[in-house]
């Protein structure tokens, strides 16, 4: 251990004391430090020293406050700081590729928590608020604060938490110190068997008598990852239980495409009052993913004097993702000929869903993609800390910031080709189980002569974010009086998202037997790529007519696309003068670009005092924000439908330039008091209690302007999006009640109720709209005249159209390039009608409040200890989920992402060797809503993950460790579903992560 003394002014002492800036004084000190200004400060190392800090952190800080500190210099406890974050209490966090990404506090997500680095707000590329934890590494991290009670000075967004990472600063640890490590990562997720490295290094120094300093940290991390997934990739279309899809061809047939029957081939159909769904598709997918990731942070700082700080600052990210997928599955078509078996309602669900296509014909599709996508970002800041005199202290802070995603593969940032064998003559799935199974019958058996190109995306696009911001703030010390805080901020944030896509919809296959050399596709199987103890393909329990699918081929892309590109033409153009390839064009598509300017200002007063012996502090303060947006957009629109395939229907346009532009605005601003008090009741034995109205800004994409619709429809219609740059934010009154008993220097107790009061909710509203007014030809006069001659089926009516109107009228044509049928609409046919989604204010209100519950116990000095919390988080009315948010149905106003979360972990440290082993849950939640037709919700599962690390100093070599470390031991996967568990969305499998590596410090 290394001791040095340090001075401070009466106002730094006051700021550190009063605000909890990083300071590890209880507040009872506050006496003793004005008194004493050389104060001591104990450097301690290791999980118990990390876990000291953090609790003296929570202990002298002015409102509710949770920490993780590192180790040592450069030993995070993670190297995801999600993972970390999680076992704060309250903190649950979404993963991607089994890693921590993004993290919800108390129930609200992860765009309701507002993550500063240094705080500094960063900007994001995702469209979304939330800052992706994947994105940045840890070893240059010296803390996370996460802030749960509202303060004047932190800016607006975090109605859960304001979250703080901040990185190593060399002044506050001057001397000369380094460390340098490096893992070898096995993730056993993938099916490449290969180990990837991950380097990484820090050195800071301080020169000229600790007057200047200078810190550089670099890390690198390559990772070969994979996943396995069962879909139900389209989503459920949801029904009342009255629709009925009449196939007789009588007046009133087909009200709803992929509605069901009431006939015989029905077992225990849904009744009229219930609801149901069905589901449009089954699919197997299998992910390989390739991230490389790169941080490196450079910081100068200069003391001049005592009263005088500098500090400049250029932190830059980097992370390299590479996805290829294969997928295989099958279409369901709504066909007459539907088998089902039923659960009971009164969310009525298929356990069987089956379909028969009598004339044959109908796909096995097999897809395979590459996504290749480059996250950037850097951000130069400048910060200048004086103490102006002994009762003024000012703080100066400016930064400019930028993040950029960018394509990142010769096939743009996201590619997917079709392939599929038409040889299928019947299709169920078997949803009884965790993972659906699906079963086909085909006409013939399967080989890789039989597969043709079908359909094909080659999309780019590029989102960039720039954020300048300029922070000044200052405290007045009032001697006896107390302090006050104050200050102003003026944030200046840009989004520029643009996106082009190269679409073939030539679904119904191009070419022909010989085109593609059968090495191309190399057979393998499905079955076995799941856990045997989750998949249940040996209890199929459809028809003995279709058997579980056991055959994919892992086709190979690159070979395919060159192939198609010379042999097949497409109306969508590349830059390679094909369809077969992305487009830089971006000025042809999509661009949108959403300025939003802040202006804010607080003050805030601080007081330190007595009731009889029991030492309190005070803290009342106001926040002034207003907020102006502009939104400019340029978006596609389309006047021609074509009818190109059974289910799909084709937009396009004849105009030369068929792009909408727009520009729309927003603003707002609030008044935001805070209030907070803590009181040491008896020794050791804190209460606090806070007050506070806060904000939750809404999303940037939900704030962009412009309506954008999918070029490919159906014949239930078609979808698009658009935003709503008049959004207000959530807002919440939030109430606080906590008491902590610190009963030894690393073990404490705390329990703590809170409410948010929110109203402003922000909902996705799906409303049918007539946008371009373009005809359907898939419902149009042709089809009725085809339905009275007899003709039930859609390629039954199709076929009747182009007997008699394929010679007379050019809008029914074969394609020359796949000999399918093509029916454009006509004058007189119905408007194709479009659920447009799009965000709104709710004037309705709810209610969050929970209970958490935390304990941190050493076990004398045996080494053995362990820390465990639960968060119990109650929001009022759930779902209901037989409202399928049709007309007339009352409108649900809901949060999502709510849900209980526990941690325990398992410590022990003594003789050189420090242990860990976390369990880590989160029950079930709602994590969105408005999902597909009938305003779908999706719940994620119950889900928990076993991970450990361990570590032993080598004692010969002094700063030498080793260690072994272990993510989702137990291969955990994550399940979503739903309006019934039956109705599964989404099955993920990836696996345990094993590493193993060495640091070296001195």
């Amino acid at each position: 251990m290394k001791t040095r003394a340090f001075t401070k002014t009466k106002v730094a002492t006051s700021l550190s004391l009063v605000l909890g800036l990083g300071s590890v004084a209880p507040v009872q000190a506050a006496d003793d430090a004005s008194e004493n200004e050389n104060i001591e400060v104990i450097q301690v190392s290791g999980i118990r020293g990390s876990l000291i800090k953090s609790m003296d952190l929570k202990r002298g800080s002015s409102g509710i406050v949770d920490a993780i500190n590192a180790e040592d210099i450069g030993k995070f406890p993670d190297t995801n700081l999600a993972e970390s974050l999680q076992r704060i209490t309250g903190v649950s966090i979404d993963r991607s590729n089994g890693e921590g990404s993004r993290v919800s506090v108390r129930g609200f997500g992860a765009d309701q928590n507002l993550v500063l680095l240094n705080n500094r707000q960063m900007p994001v590329t995702t469209g979304s608020r939330s800052f992706d934890f994947a994105n940045i590494a840890s070893e240059a991290v010296s803390a996370v604060e996460v802030e749960k009670t509202a303060k004047a000075q932190n800016p607006t967004g975090g109605i859960g938490a304001t979250i703080n990472v901040l990185t190593h600063r060399p002044l506050n640890n001057p001397g000369m110190k380094a460390t340098f490590g490096a893992k070898a990562v096995d993730d056993t997720s993938t099916d490449k068997g290969s180990v990837t490295p991950e380097l990484s290094g820090l050195y800071s120094n301080t020169f000229a008598d600790d007057k200047f300093g200078i810190s550089i940290s670099a890390s690198y991390q390559a990772r070969e990852s994979g996943n396995q997934q069962a879909q139900v990739g389209t989503g459920w279309r949801s029904f009342p239980g009255s629709v009925d899809q009449d196939w007789s061809g009588a007046p009133g047939a087909n009200p709803e495409w992929g509605g069901v029957p009431k006939d015989d081939n029905q077992i225990n159909r849904p009744g009229d009052d219930d609801v149901y769904g069905v589901p449009q598709t089954t699919i197997y997918r299998f992910e390989e993913v390739e991230r490389k990731r790169t941080n490196g942070q450079l910081v100068l700082q200069y003391e001049p004097t005592e009263s005088i700080r500098t500090t400049l600052d250029y932190t830059y990210m980097r992370n390299d993702i590479e996805t290829r997928h294969h997928d295989v599955s099958a279409w369901f078509n709504f066909v007459p000929t539907q088998e089902s078996t039923w659960s009971d309602g009164p969310v009525s669900s298929p356990l069987v869903y089956s379909e028969t296509y009598p004339d044959g014909g109908a796909d096995l599709s097999m897809a395979a993609g590459i996504s290749g996508t480059r996250d950037q970002s850097g951000s130069l800041g400048f910060n200048v800390e004086w103490d102006v005199s002994e009762r003024l202290a000012l703080e100066l802070d400016y930064h400019s910031s930028y993040a950029e995603q960018t394509p990142n593969s010769p096939y743009g940032s996201s590619a997917n080709m079709s392939t599929a064998a038409f040889i299928r003559n019947s299709a169920a799935t078997d949803f009884t189980g965790d993972i659906p199974v699906l079963a086909v019958g085909t006409d013939k058996p399967l080989t890789p002569e039989d597969m043709r190109v079908t359909g094909s995306v080659f999309g780019n696009s590029q989102n960039r974010s720039e954020i300048d911001q300029l922070q000044i703030n200052g405290n007045f010390d009032l001697e006896e009086a107390g302090t006050i805080d104050f200050g102003i901020a003026l944030t200046n944030v840009n989004n520029h998202s643009q996106s082009v896509n190269v679409q073939r919809n030539d679904w119904g296959g191009v070419g022909q037997a010989g085109d593609l050399d059968p090495a191309w596709f190399p057979a393998d199987t499905v079955q076995d790529k799941f856990d045997g103890s989750k998949g249940n393909f040996s209890d199929y329990q459809g028809s003995a007519s279709t058997v579980p699918l056991d055959t994919i081929f892992f086709w190979d892309f690159e070979a395919v696309r060159a192939r198609a590109a010379e042999l097949y033409g497409s109306t969508a153009i590349g830059d390679c003068g094909n369809g077969f390839c992305p487009s830089t064009d971006y000025a042809s598509d999509t661009d949108r670009y959403t300025e939003e300017e802040s202006q804010s200002a607080y003050i805030q007063y601080n007081y330190i005092g007595e009731i009889g012996d029991m030492p309190f502090d005070v803290h009342l303060g106001l926040r002034y924000e207003k907020t102006d947006v502009t939104s400019r957009s340029a978006v596609t629109a389309y006047d021609t439908a074509t009818w190109i395939a059974e289910t799909e229907i084709a937009l396009s346009s004849n105009a030369a330039d068929n792009r909408v532009f727009q520009t729309q605005t927003g603003d707002y601003d609030y008044f935001l008091p805070n209030f907070n008090f803590n009181i040491e009741v008896i020794d050791s034995v804190y209460v606090r209690a806070a007050y506070s109205q806060t904000i939750g800004r809404p999303d940037y994409t939900s704030i962009q302007g412009g309506t954008t619709v999918g070029t490919l429809a159906n014949r239930g219609g078609g979808s698009g999006t658009a935003g709503n740059p008049s959004l207000l934010p959530l807002e919440s009154t939030n109430y606080d009640l906590s008491t902590e008993w610190y009963y030894d220097d690393a073990s404490y107790v705390s329990v703590g109720y809170f409410r948010k009061d929110v109203t402003n909710f922000i909902d996705s509203n799906v409303v049918e709209s007539n946008i371009y007014n373009i005809a359907d030809p898939s419902n149009g006069v042709y089809v009725q005249e085809a339905i009275a001659a007899g003709a039930t089926t859609a390629i039954e009516q199709r076929q009747w159209i182009y007997d008699n109107y394929g010679a007379t009228d050019p809008n029914v044509t074969l394609n020359p390039d796949n000999g399918n049928i093509e029916i454009t609409g006509n004058p007189g046919d119905p408007d194709m009608t479009f659920l447009i989604t799009t965000p709104s204010n709710s004037s309705d209100s709810s209610v969050i409040d929970g209970w958490e519950f935390a304990v941190q116990h050493f076990f004398g000095d045996t080494g053995f200890g362990m820390q465990a919390n639960y968060t119990l988080v109650d929001a009022g009315d759930s779902y209901d989920n037989t409202n399928l948010g049709r007309a007339g149905d009352p409108e649900q106003n809901v949060l999502t992402n709510i849900s209980d979360t526990a941690n325990v972990i398992a410590i022990y440290e003594n003789y050189g060797f420090s242990a860990r082993l976390a369990w880590n849950w989160r029950d079930k939640f709602l994590n969105q809503i408005g999902d597909g037709t009938g305003a779908n919700p999706t719940y994620t599962e119950a889900y928990s993950q076993v991970d450990f690390s361990v570590g032993y100093d080598i004692p010969a070599v002094e700063g030498l460790t080793v260690f072994f470390e272990g993510l989702n031991i137990t291969d955990e996967s994550t399940r979503q579903h739903g309006r019934s568990e039956t109705q599964v969305l989404n099955y993920t499998q990836t696996g345990a992560r094993y590493s193993l590596g060495a640091r070296y410090t001195f």
